[in-house]
């Protein structure tokens, strides 16, 4: 599939916004160490020469947002002026060029605040090409002949594990049987758990209702976020097995509260509720310490789940290759866009590892529905033991939002990654201008933001 005509696509203006939700009113989001999360992220909207644009985003829990939202301008230089249509044909130059310069690399590099303002920028782009071509993203990535896409992706630093001709080869060894995928996927859709039921914020009638709607809706796994006190976990947990009965899955979700020993001991004694995996038991970037556990673990049945803030395509193939997970949870907007993303799948598939998307902020739904979706039709071929997380949240507020349905993600058919705000949610929800913000301040419900933070914006 050849890239776009140059025609008009030169990119003029690149318009970034720092979109907030109250959802720590709520309780929603709430873990063992994100207690109190806003849902937001900074929202990016590129616009080439003719008014074609793309939309994309990278998530936060609220403050530190406008940090974000000052890293994506000062990263406009890369962009602006440059021709869309150059950028894709050569992406993984452009993807190099955007993450290795000489100065700003001293504050990555390839992790941390600058790399969630380049996954922004990239999602943005990548959601332009697929309006071009007039195709959902996933479709646009499961359309690529594999030179092509591989083209897209910066092998630096993992050739030891996964050279570019490998993952040419791995894509070739799919090609039979794809459109059949394909077709499955717009008929059937694809698996989600949940893990509306089990936000550590919530009560336990709540946390009973959600579980009896989430039954009927039609889900079969469901998780749980621990970590706090383990006889409270001990007894939410027992609460939400009773709930969903036996035969369904239950998991939990540390969000990195534990040390290793902690870890092992606190899933040894949580292991009678047959629990599938254990996400994120402690550092995101301790990999042999997610390797210990791991292999503590194994004889309980209990698999390790972690991905989600793991910093970039390096720290991914040193836990594919040290054992330290048995789902692999990337995030849309973690690292650095589709491009880097593709690497990841690339390498699990070739470890063997099943790739279960984090999902569930503002945005992430929409967009690692796609993923998975190609991973399916072009990569993996099945669906055995792979998920996407689903968070019931903020998909009101997109052009083309998430459709679940019996537990399985819908097709996206509109062009794009699913990742266009509608105006009015701009309207509201832009802080700290937007008329919600405005009325909390004045209501007294979140305080104004302070010099500092006005300052950034």
């Amino acid at each position: 599939m050849p890239v776009p005509d140059r025609t008009g696509l030169k990119i003029v203006d690149i318009d970034v916004k720092d979109v907030r939700f109250p959802t720590s009113l709520g309780g929603h989001g709430s873990d063992a160490l994100h207690t109190d999360p806003n849902y937001s992220c900074a929202y990016v909207t590129i616009t080439t020469e003719k008014g074609s644009k793309g939309y994309g985003l990278t998530f936060t829990c609220g403050r530190g947002t406008e940090v974000v939202v000052y890293n994506v301008r000062s990263l406009k230089k890369f962009i602006l002026g440059k021709n869309a249509a150059d950028i894709f044909a050569d992406f993984a130059g452009f993807w190099r060029a955007i993450t290795n310069d000489s100065q700003m690399r001293w504050i990555g590099p390839e992790k941390g605040v600058i790399h969630l303002a380049v996954a922004a920028i990239l999602n943005s782009l990548w959601d332009l090409w697929a309006r071009l071509e007039n195709k959902p993203v996933w479709r646009l990535l499961v359309d690529m002949e594999p030179e092509e896409l591989v083209s897209t992706i910066d092998f630096r630093y993992i050739t030891d594990v996964l050279t570019k001709e490998e993952a040419i080869q791995l894509l070739k060894d799919k090609n039979n049987g794809k459109q059949k995928r394909v077709k499955y996927l717009e008929e059937n859709g694809y698996p989600a758990y949940t893990t509306q039921v089990g936000w550590l914020g919530y009560s336990d009638e709540t946390v009973k209702e959600l579980c009896e709607k989430y039954i009927k809706l039609g889900f079969t796994h469901f998780k749980v976020k621990v970590g706090l006190n383990l006889e409270e976990d001990y007894r939410r947990c027992t609460q939400v097995r009773k709930y969903i009965g036996k035969d369904r899955f239950l998991m939990v979700d540390a969000n990195q509260a534990w040390s290793v020993n902690e870890a092992i001991d606190w899933m040894k004694k949580l292991a009678p509720l047959n629990i599938l995996w254990i996400e994120e038991p402690t550092s995101p970037d301790d990999v042999l310490g997610h390797a210990t556990i791991s292999q503590a673990l194994r004889p309980y049945g209990i698999g390790v789940a972690t991905g989600e803030m793991c910093a970039n395509r390096v720290m991914f193939k040193q836990f594919l290759q040290s054992g330290g997970m048995q789902y692999c949870q990337i995030d849309s907007a973690r690292i650095g866009g589709i491009n880097e993303i593709l690497a990841v799948y690339l390498m699990a598939y070739k470890f063997n590892v099943k790739v279960c998307p984090h999902a569930g902020g503002v945005g992430l739904c929409e967009m690692v529905q796609h993923l998975q979706y190609w991973d399916y039709a072009s990569l993996s071929g099945t669906m055995e033991g792979r998920l996407i997380e689903y968070v019931d949240q903020q998909h009101e507020h997109f052009y083309d939002p998430t459709l679940v349905e019996n537990a399985k993600y819908l097709a996206p058919k509109l062009p794009g990654y699913s990742t266009q705000f509608l105006p009015e949610t701009l309207e509201k929800y832009t802080y700290p201008n937007g008329s919600e913000w405005q009325r909390m301040f004045k209501e007294g419900i979140f305080p104004p933001p302070d010099d500092t933070e006005l300052a950034n914006i």
